[in-house]
């Protein structure tokens, strides 16, 4: 893992993409990490890591564990129910 100021960053952003290949680039502004710079092998990687930094998702994905701790979930019968009806 490299460190690097956003300065840097700027004026070399070309070799700082092929060095994020070898590992996480974070990039500091005022000596504070503000953002990171990684490499991604293919479309899903991207679309995964993406995902995983969408706060709409997160809220969602949180909502629904608290519904399965609060209910018990679906049972495996209502799930397939759920999907054979074709009901969200």
């Amino acid at each position: 893992m490299r460190i690097a100021p956003v300065a840097d960053i700027k004026a070399k952003f070309s070799s700082y993409l092929t060095e994020c290949q070898e590992g996480p680039v974070v990039v500091t502004r005022n000596g504070h990490a503000v953002a990171v710079l990684l490499c991604v092998e293919n479309d899903d990687e991207l679309e995964r890591l993406l995902m995983a930094h969408n706060p709409k998702l997160r809220r969602i994905v949180q909502e629904g564990l608290k519904s399965i701790r609060e209910t018990g979930g679906l049972s495996e019968d209502e799930l397939w129910s759920s999907v054979d009806s074709g009901a969200e």
